[in-house]
């Protein structure tokens, strides 16, 4: 509660006395005894005791009101803003700014001076390190602002070039952004390629002269280095001058260490795309060892396309030290990162080779199913070759129904296998002779009596689905500690089909039970 003094400046405000008005928003702005802070209570009391000619109430509001508060005003406290601008008042230069620029629906238009009066103090709030005046400017698509010096007279650059980064503030490089964005590629290299030219002319010339001078690229030069690759690329067809910078501009970035530049550097140099075909440009001749040098360093930092890249180089029989095996090799490190064409070839030379190792099928369903899982319709075809469907008659789908509680709970293995039989389609002598822990591949059920039913053939069965993959591990824990061959507590072939008729022969008739 206001204490008296507060109370008597309260009604002198309310009254219309310019200098109470005055008092009240200063106690507002900074906190009286009694009364908190509020900044658009402030604001309110300033504005009023300005318009009654108060100069320093038109100062406080420039100096201490921000633009958070200034946005929700009357468009009367533009004036103030400007005049506390004028007054040399560094703060209220930019929320004359950001009103301005960010036109409240209660502010008219700007005045063309006033304008370029707010433009020049975003230069200014600009220099002295702002970010809002930074990201601002870049909005109106104003001309790279330098930053004012700041280094120490006894700093010295390590290398050169260094310093281009602190010479334009990043508000720059958000113009570049919004001219990347806008899709205009010439537009955008007439404004990036100066910055580029000065980052070229100041490169090593190699890897050993980088290390070094300590020479380094920050990420907005990488990025700018990277987009002016990109769009000269594009408009290298229509100007074949440009495939010098082009070339300059990726080895810059590569040798900086864009991962990127590094890849588009080898693919460039084998003269192939990331299918690893055969570029029609015929520009240059094809070198091999600095391909792989460049997919190599691409690969270290987690692009699957370069190994999936060098896979291809390494199969090609005009490369000299042509080796299947290393090929294979960075095939299957692409794989393992997710390339869908690597998945796809890992899992049908899986396939291929399934007479030299009968495991080879899991192999290949397993790297199928990842690029399946992507939209392979390659892949999908081949899932369907090599776990085919059973085309018998699913028995267990109307044994599970009848199955009780107490029948569950006194023969759980026996119960466990019916169910098996019901989710993956498996026959009588299938779900009776199954070693459960051993046929659970994690993506894949491999079903195989052959030693205890040789009338059988061993087939694969995938888990497609979350409820396929719960049961199974749920059914499997039940068999975690148990022999589940012939001389296991379960028994032979025999007892366990006589079980299992005994046990559902009061609900079957034998004969309808569960044909094999």
């Amino acid at each position: 509660m206001a204490n008296r003094e507060e109370l008597g400046i309260i009604r002198g405000a309310r009254a219309g006395d310019a200098g109470c008005q005055l008092a009240l928003g200063k106690l507002y702005l900074f906190g009286g005894a009694s009364l908190p802070k509020s900044m658009p209570t402030a604001l309110h009391w300033l504005d009023r005791a300005a318009q009654q000619g108060q100069q320093e109430a038109w100062r406080l509001i420039g100096t201490h009101i921000s633009y958070d508060y200034a946005r929700h005003g009357q468009a009367g406290v533009l004036l103030w803003y400007e005049r506390a601008h004028d007054a040399g008042i560094a703060a209220a230069g930019l929320v004359l700014a950001q009103l301005v620029f960010n036109r409240a629906p209660e502010i008219e238009e700007a005045s063309a001076a006033l304008r370029e009066k707010a433009l020049r103090a975003l230069s200014v709030a600009a220099r002295a390190g702002s970010q809002e005046a930074q990201w601002l400017l870049a909005r109106q698509g104003a001309a790279p602002v330098p930053l004012a010096p700041q280094r120490p007279a006894v700093a010295a650059a390590p290398w050169p070039g260094q310093q281009l980064e602190d010479q334009v503030v990043p508000a720059h490089f958000a113009v570049l952004d919004l001219a990347w964005n806008a899709g205009n590629r010439l537009a955008y290299l007439q404004r990036a390629m100066p910055l580029a030219r000065t980052l070229l002319n100041d490169a090593p010339a190699d890897a050993e002269a980088a290390r070094a001078a300590g020479w380094q690229l920050g990420e907005q030069q990488l990025a700018l280095l990277g987009r002016c690759a990109q769009a000269l690329s594009e408009v290298a067809s229509r100007d074949p001058l440009s495939l010098s910078e082009l070339q300059r501009c990726r080895e810059t970035a590569a040798l900086a260490g864009d991962r990127g530049a590094q890849l588009e550097l080898g693919l460039w140099f084998a003269r192939m795309n990331c299918d690893g075909a055969r570029l029609s440009s015929g520009i240059g001749a094809v070198n091999f060892k600095r391909a792989i040098r460049w997919l190599t360093q691409a690969g270290e930092q987690g692009l699957a396309d370069a190994w999936f890249a060098l896979s291809r180089i390494y199969i090609k029989p005009e490369f000299s030290q042509r080796s299947v095996s290393e090929a294979q090799t960075y095939l299957e490190r692409a794989a393992d990162m997710g390339h869908s064409a690597a998945q796809l070839e890992c899992g049908i030379h899986a396939w291929r080779t399934r007479r030299g190792d009968e495991n080879s099928d899991v192999r290949a369903a397993y790297w199928l199913q990842k690029a399946a899982a992507q939209g392979c319709a390659e892949a999908e075809a081949a899932l369907a070759k090599i776990a085919a469907p059973s085309s018998l008659p699913a028995w267990a789908d109307t044994v599970v129904p009848m199955l009780t509680r107490e029948q569950v709970e006194n023969q759980p293995l026996l119960a466990g296998r019916v169910e098996l039989a019901a989710l993956f389609g498996l026959t009588r002598a299938e779900a009776l002779l199954l070693d459960v822990k051993a046929a659970d591949q994690g993506h894949c059920l491999v079903v195989d009596i052959r030693a205890s039913y040789g009338r059988s053939k061993r087939r694969l069965i995938l888990l497609r689905t979350a409820q396929q993959r719960q049961a199974l591990d749920r059914i499997g824990r039940l068999f975690e500690q148990l022999d589940c061959s012939q001389a296991g507590p379960e028994g032979n072939y025999r007892r366990r089909l006589y079980r299992l008729k005994t046990w559902l022969a009061s609900g079957m008739e034998p004969d309808g039970l569960v044909p094999a």
